[in-house]
């Protein structure tokens, strides 16, 4: 709820406070203090200590305490990484069967889909583990954890074009100012520490690449809810939070007298306003100073022993890349962060795919793998959720002249596509979906958008219809009105 509306809200109950000797704000202050985690002792969950969240959550046993989203911006293509069709190899330049088109719609790019050849596998597929899943040259370290995924490949969703489908995957709506499924997490069980965000945001792009996409604030936004719950997104850099350290000629006393006084006036504002917006401001204020120390100790990778770095690549000491992001991830809910999300970007290869997807596959599938295998080694997989995918696929059919080799690409395809998960609470060495014999359309178990959030949410013992927020006048939620559980993919 905006502070705007908020305010509007308290307003006659202020009035009416105004007149009153008994000072009915304090009472009004202590509620949003325990409602907004400050000044209460934290609550409990499967023995652990949780700071945060709301009375009553989770609603049912929770399989996973904490996600981490490797998110690959742009459209990885399902046809040429995990969804092998013989025929489409046997139809290559043959033109696109016009059953197949229907009435879909595709980017303005391509426009209508009739006429346009297709385009086989770029690099061959073999099966790989003892459930066979099959899975391209362009991922080895992935085909070597295979038995500890689940492949969901009949994920369908209603937008064609990256911002809308971007958005619908991260936050249920196609248009912004929804919260993120991280803000709902955030607000609905809170987190595992005090020292750290609830919900944190991790960037990387593959270097030179020229499909890289923009990382829009709101793919991460609090959307209506009080923007405490928003993600953080760390920097790039070597200083992932800016301004931690003391500007120069700033002692800690000096600096802690400083966040004292407006401590006093924030507190204050809170008590005459009622506005969640100033609850926000103190604890974002406490939080900043225990991130002086936590952040530096988090992002010093000293302790990490250079085989595990070893296993996620030659990047993984570099900020700022993928496989750096990936151990932050780790240690993050480690320390007790609740959901992570790292987004790769450059993955729309409208005519680069014989090219930059090299790059993207470099760069994301070893990092992606040991991930995977590192929370495993750890323990960490029994209550951690890792999900990999985009905001939909890549045509079967090319986008470009095939005469053009170099220039060969594929356009958007919202109505087919494959995303896996690992860990928590899902069936390992698992595929659940199947498209037609050209990975065109979907035949066997769809699974649209808000299916996938909703079984996240009941992971974590979250009831997707019943973790709403009241919004001018309706209580909204993460899946909308839609949302079934995927059943056959829970173990």
């Amino acid at each position: 709820m905006s502070p705007i509306h908020e305010r509007e809200r308290h307003l006659s109950r202020r009035q009416f406070i105004s007149h009153s000797a008994a000072g009915l704000g304090t009472a009004g202050l202590a509620y949003l203090l325990g409602q907004n985690g400050l000044g209460a002792a934290p609550s409990r969950i499967g023995g652990a200590e949780q700071f945060g969240g709301l009375r009553g959550l989770p609603h049912m046993a929770p399989k996973a305490k904490n996600v981490i989203h490797l998110f690959m911006s742009g459209g990885p293509t399902h046809v040429d990484l995990f969804d092998w069709k013989p025929r489409l190899q046997q139809m290559h330049g043959e033109v696109v069967p016009d059953a197949y088109v229907g009435d879909k719609v595709f980017s303005t790019m391509t426009g209508a889909a009739n006429g346009k050849v297709m385009l086989a596998p770029i690099e061959p597929f073999a099966q790989h583990g003892q459930s066979g899943a099959w899975v391209s040259e362009f991922l080895p370290h992935t085909a070597g954890i295979v038995d500890d995924l689940c492949f969901v490949k009949s994920l369908h969703t209603d937008s064609v074009n990256h911002a809308p489908a971007v958005t619908f995957m991260l936050t249920g709506a196609p248009q912004p100012g929804r919260p993120a499924m991280g803000a709902w997490l955030s607000y609905g069980l809170g987190a595992e520490t005090e020292d750290l965000p609830a919900y944190v945001v991790l960037t990387s792009v593959t270097q030179g690449t020229t499909c890289g996409q923009t990382f829009n604030e709101f793919y991460w936004g609090n959307g209506f809810l009080p923007s405490r719950y928003q993600g953080v997104k760390f920097r790039r850099g070597s200083e992932p939070v800016l301004y931690l350290e003391n500007a120069p000629g700033i002692s800690d006393k000096m600096k802690r007298n400083v966040l004292e006084e407006i401590a006093k006036i924030n507190e204050r504002k809170l008590h005459e306003m009622g506005d969640p917006e100033i609850s926000t401001r103190i604890s974002q204020y406490e939080m900043a100073a225990r991130m002086q120390l936590s952040v530096p100790e988090l992002s010093d990778f000293s302790d990490e022993s250079k085989d595990v770095l070893a296993s996620y690549g030659p990047q993984a000491n570099t900020p700022g890349t993928f496989a750096h992001n990936c151990v932050m991830a780790r240690r993050l809910i480690e320390r007790g962060s609740r959901y992570i999300q790292v987004m790769h970007a450059g993955w729309d290869q409208h005519n680069s795919i014989t090219t930059e997807l090299y790059g993207q596959c470099h760069d994301t599938d070893q990092p992606s793998a040991a991930l995977v295998q590192d929370l495993k080694q750890r323990g960490l997989l029994d209550d951690t959720l890792v999900i990999w995918g985009g905001e939909f696929g890549r045509t079967p059919f090319i986008q470009g002249n095939l005469g053009e080799r170099h220039r060969w690409g594929r356009d958007h395809h919202p109505y087919a596509f494959t995303n896996w998960l690992a860990g928590a609470g899902v069936k390992p060495g698992f595929t659940y979906g199947e498209t037609d014999d050209l990975g065109f359309n979907i035949i066997k178990d769809p699974v649209h958008v808000h299916d996938l959030q909703a079984t996240v949410l009941k992971l974590l013992g979250v009831d997707h219809e019943r973790l709403t927020y009241r919004f001018q006048g309706r209580d909204f939620r993460l899946t909308d009105v839609h949302g079934k559980i995927i059943d056959p993919i829970l173990s």
